[in-house]
């Protein structure tokens, strides 16, 4: 077996799987997750009529580079969506069977392990993808802290010069999972210069881009960055999107990677050979999807609205920092985050995930480290009695007795 299975950690859920057994919820109360980030509005009736209707496209092998109707649709909302003049369809996009895949799939087509100690940069906190994609390429994972103090924006003075040296690859989230923090034109154009001077790859997930608040502020994008900045050619640059949470269609599996044209004709050379073709039918729907804004400004809506409730009931009792975009609440804690969270599920019968779990201890800190992540991703009711119960959880707090009991009784815990 591949040895680098074994440097693996578990994934944030099978933590929290294992912080929470054997705890025993209120049973008066209706176990309630905002834990996981999978979108729970309805799928629009029209993906699901064009996936159906496209059935018969079952009995044909499809192309890994996808049908000709996909790239264009593609091309073109890139076009429309970031305000680029032009996308090749043929050269510069690329679907893909949702970002997931992709993400872990990059890292295996780009690293170079002939080179001496290969080393790939990615976000902290982080999508554990990132992480696993690094290690089981080869590479040793680098992280940036993304820290409050600056607004959770990247701070690339924190990797010394001889680790960008050995930089192959960097990872960049935005809107960021999970402090929902989109990266500005500044530092883009501070990245693009490490990328010339370095020769690194960057990998930017814009997964959530279409979830934000202001419809006249749409998140800038690294293809629009690096469109605004003369880098026509997106050199270096691979974007990474999805419709998992644009369109509410996570089962579809469907997104693409667009950007330097010259990486795609590799990548697709590699996907080639991995075997991750889009399903026809799959295909037929996605281009329907991208093609249609409607739904997605209808999406943001629900959205917007339960954030809005969210604002309002946690408002008194905590500090909350709205996202600049995606659909996650970055909350910080009176006490140890895993405790907060046991505390909380057993109290009140609702689930969040503990920010450390999506971090790593890094530059001395783990920047997760009494932080909880919120996913608001289910219907508003469930959104409201979820978050009126987590404010009841906030409130004890608001007495310092409560905090030494309950710090008094973590200790206490062998």
């Amino acid at each position: 077996m591949n040895p680098n299975l074994s440097r693996l950690q578990p994934y944030p859920f099978q933590k929290l799987a294992a912080l929470l057994a054997g705890i025993t919820p209120d049973p008066a109360l209706r176990p309630i997750s905002l834990s996981i980030g999978e979108p729970k509005h309805p799928t629009p009736q029209f993906i699901r009529d064009a996936l159906i209707q496209q059935l018969g496209g079952l009995s044909s092998y499809p192309a890994t580079a996808g049908s000709e109707a996909l790239r264009n649709a593609i091309a073109r909302w890139i076009e429309r969506r970031y305000r680029i003049d032009t996308i090749d369809a043929a050269k510069q996009v690329l679907p893909i069977n949702g970002s997931r895949e992709a993400l872990f799939a990059f890292a295996q087509a780009v690293v170079d392990t002939s080179a001496t100690a290969p080393a790939v940069v990615a976000p902290n906190p982080f999508y554990q993808i990132y992480e696993g994609a690094i290690i089981l390429a080869g590479a040793q994972p680098h992280f940036l802290n993304l820290l409050p103090d600056n607004g959770f924006a990247l701070d690339l003075e924190q990797i010394p010069q001889e680790t960008w040296k050995r930089t192959q690859l960097v990872y960049v989230c935005t809107p960021g999972n999970p402090t929902g923090n989109v990266m500005d034109i500044g530092e883009w154009s501070r990245l693009f210069e490490l990328s010339d001077r370095y020769g690194f790859v960057i990998a930017s997930d814009e997964c959530y881009s279409e979830i934000y608040f202001d419809e006249n502020q749409p998140p800038l994008g690294g293809l629009e960055a690096a469109d605004r900045l003369g880098r026509k050619d997106f050199r270096r640059l691979v974007a990474f999107s999805s419709l998992s949470k644009r369109s509410n269609v996570p089962g579809m599996r469907s997104g693409f990677v667009a950007g330097d044209a010259e990486i795609l004709a590799k990548f697709l050379l590699y996907r080639t050979y991995h075997g991750c073709a889009m399903n026809p039918a799959v295909q037929a729907a996605s281009a329907t999807a991208w093609s249609d804004e409607k739904h997605v400004a209808e999406n943001r809506r629900l959205y917007r609205e339960k954030f809005d409730k969210a604002r309002r009931i946690l408002s008194s009792v905590t500090e909350v920092n709205m996202p600049d975009a995606a659909f996650y609440l970055w909350l910080r804690t009176p006490i140890a985050d895993t405790e907060f969270a046991k505390q909380l599920f057993e109290q009140f019968n609702v689930t969040v995930v503990p920010g450390s779990y999506l971090a790593r201890e890094a530059h001395g800190i783990n920047p997760g480290r009494n932080f909880i992540r919120v996913a608001l991703v289910a219907a508003l009711e469930e959104c409201v009695e979820a978050l009126q119960r987590l404010a009841a959880f906030y409130a004890q707090f608001k007495n310092n007795d409560a905090v030494a009991s309950l710090n008094t009784h973590r200790r206490a815990v062998p």
